[in-house]
Order: C-alpha cells, then sequence, then structure tokens
C-alpha cells in the first residue's frame, strides 16, 4: 500500500483474489446518515510508534530513538492536551527485535529502559486508551506474517508476554493487529482468518480488550452482500480504514463516496465500529520518501468534512513525527510539524468553545 514502510511492505496487493461466487449483487437500498454525524468530527486519536523506517522516518527516528522515560511521558501528555483520546501503537517490535525488555529476543536500543512501561504509565496518568500491538515479529510483508505459523508462534509468545507484562495499565485497553490488509474489493480469507485468530487469542489474554484494525485501499469498497457477510464473519471490534489520501490512493474529492459506501455496509452487518484512519502528510518525493505534515487549511479540513458524517471516531496517521507542540524539547519531526500543530490546535480550540 506505499503507505507505511511498513508503507512499503505491508501491502497484499500481490495476492490473488479468490474467485467469488456469481451470486454477489450490489445492495442500492439507501441508507440515511444520522444527523448527528453530519457535525465535523475532531481527532480523536493517532497512531503511534517509536521508530519509523529510515526512508521514510528521516525527520524523526533519531530524536524518538534517544528520548527519555519523562520525555516519551511528557509528548504522551502532549497528545492528550490536543484532544487525543486513544494511540494506536503501530508495533512493540521490529524486524523480530522488541522495543520493550523481553525474553523473547534482545531489545532495541532506545534512550529509556522501557519505552512501553513509560508510555503506558504516562497514559494511565492522562486518561489515553492504548490499543497495543501484537508484531513486528517477522518480515514486514502483511500476507507473510498472516500465514507463516512460525510468526505466528512468536507473536501469540509476545502477547503473553505483553498482557502478563502490561495489561495491568488502565490505559492497556485493547489490541492492534497490524498486518493490513486492503480490500480488493473484499478482504482475502487468510485475512479473516488472520484477524480472528488474533481476537479469540487476545480475548483469553485480556478478556476486556477493544480490538482494532486498518485496512486501506478503500476505493475498491463495495457495498453488497458478500462484504457484509465478510463484516459479520470477523471478531474486531473496531475497523478504522485508511483514507489514503496522504498516499495518493484516494483523491480527496473522492473519499466522502467511499466511506458512505462502508457506512452502509457497516450498519448493515451490525458488527464492528466504523472509525477512520486519516493520513496527516505527503510524501516528499511525490511517491515515496519522507512523510512531511500536509497543510490543515489547504488539505486537513476538507479530508476532516468528508469523513466526519459516516465514522464514529476520527484517528489520524500520524502525531509523531508530524505534528509538534512548539518551545518544547521533546520535538520530533520536520519543521513544518510545529505548523501544523498550531493549525489544529487553533481549530480544535474553537471546536472545544463550540461544545
Amino acid at each position: 500500500m506505499r503507505r507505511r514502510d511498513f508503507i512499503k511492505y505491508l501491502g497484499l496487493g500481490g495476492v490473488a483474489m479468490l474467485a467469488m461466487p456469481q451470486s454477489i449483487r450490489a445492495n442500492s437500498s439507501a441508507v440515511a446518515v444520522p444527523s448527528s454525524c453530519k457535525k465535523l468530527k475532531p481527532i480523536s486519536g493517532s497512531w503511534f510508534e517509536f521508530r519509523h523506517s529510515a526512508s521514510e522516518g528521516g525527520n524523526w527516528n533519531k530524536a524518538l530513538t534517544h528520548f527519555t522515560a519523562d520525555q516519551w511521558r511528557r509528548k504522551i501528555f502532549e497528545m492528550r492536551e490536543i484532544g487525543m483520546e486513544y494511540l494506536v501503537m503501530m508495533g512493540v517490535a521490529l524486524d523480530g527485535k522488541p522495543f520493550y525488555p523481553s525474553q523473547i529476543a534482545p531489545q532495541i536500543p532506545m534512550g529509556c529502559e522501557d519505552p512501553l512501561e513509560a508510555v503506558l504509565a504516562a497514559a494511565d496518568e492522562c486518561g489515553i486508551k492504548f490499543f497495543v500491538s501484537n508484531d513486528f515479529w517477522g518480515e514486514l510483508d502483511a500476507y507473510t506474517m498472516m500465514i507463516d505459523k512460525g510468526v505466528q508462534k512468536l507473536r501469540f509468545r509476545s502477547m503473553e508476554e505483553v498482557a502478563q507484562k502490561y495489561s495491568h495499565h488502565e490505559s492497556f485497553y485493547g489490541w492492534y493487529f497490524p498486518n493490513e490488509a486492503q480490500l480488493q474489493p473484499y478482504f482475502i480469507d487468510e485475512c479473516v482468518k488472520y484477524v480472528n485468530d488474533c481476537a479469540d487469542f487476545a480475548q483469553r489474554l485480556t478478556p476486556n480488550c477493544v480490538n482494532l484494525i486498518a485496512p486501506y485501499f478503500i476505493k475498491e469498497a463495495r457495498f453488497d452482500d458478500y462484504f457484509v457477510r465478510q463484516l459479520e464473519k470477523m471478531n474486531i471490534d473496531i475497523i478504522a480504514y485508511q483514507d489514503g489520501v496522504g498516499v495518493n490512493h484516494t483523491a480527496l474529492e473522492d473519499s466522502a463516496r467511499f466511506y458512505e459506501i462502508l457506512y452502509k455496509a457497516h450498519e448493515k452487518a451490525s458488527r464492528a465500529r466504523l472509525w477512520a484512519d486519516m493520513e496527516l502528510f505527503y510524501f516528499e518525493d511525490g511517491d515515496g520518501g519522507n512523510l512531511l505534515p500536509a497543510d490543515f487549511n489547504k488539505r486537513i479540513i476538507r479530508q476532516m468534512e468528508n469523513i466526519s458524517p459516516f465514522v464514529d471516531k476520527i484517528l489520524c496517521y500520524q502525531y509523531i513525527g508530524i505534528m509538534n507542540k512548539p518551545g518544547t524539547d521533546i520535538i520530533a519531526g520536520h519543521p513544518d510539524s510545529l505548523r501544523l500543530y498550531e493549525q489544529y490546535s487553533a481549530w480544535y480550540n474553537q471546536y472545544k468553545n463550540k461544545k
């Protein structure tokens, strides 16, 4: 999907879609958008990471690597200050090495002993809810990680370890299953099995967990019986579809139409809640390179306008590296990230005052 490098590697576009039954037919019945959903929604949360790929995170990786526990704490509080209620942890590991002290593999060197403990403890203090990742314990190829039994064994072993060490935190809200699948136009069967296997294991470890996935390629979405049946089969609480604007998969003017299709399908399935994963960035080199902050007034506000009528919550990809509060010693990102923070902060303060 070329959104995370992770953008580069996590797509399932090369996987052949199984033939679908001839009986699939589009459901043309209209579903009215509730009037309560028409109000512009703020950004309620963000993806979160300890490190990005070198090819895309060059503006913030070095700073994050040296963050102390206190700096992580203050960064979490910074996000809460601007209205973030939820954080989605991209990975507890990268290339098979964890960011936390583990019995599974040597820890990735960081600026504090246990970054995972630092951010969860900070989230406890300020009331943020974390969806904690259960990967990346293998190669950054989504299909391989979904079907590889060795990776699954490591994944589940890590989930046991993470649950034992960290699930006592009030901020440990649930799990994020980060091997992202595209709609082509349906989920492949392997994706449905992967999600359900992860969810079943997560619920055994943390019975009250709320779990989330974030598929992409929404321009292929269909409202038909087959897709609705897939949604009914998936044991997942929240599906936060990537809007695809940042990676140029979705034209800005088309995103509302695609989310309306997803809204209708989710309404009929009556299973997972529909959230959005809104991209705040653009690529430095057009279709690759470092991620840079988009302009709030020129683009992001329009993304919010398109998405708001159809979803319960808007999350973003991502605060880390793309937004930074000016005047602190915890700035990690391009200088334009300060501008985006000030733009969104001005809008958010107006939003709060009008509530």
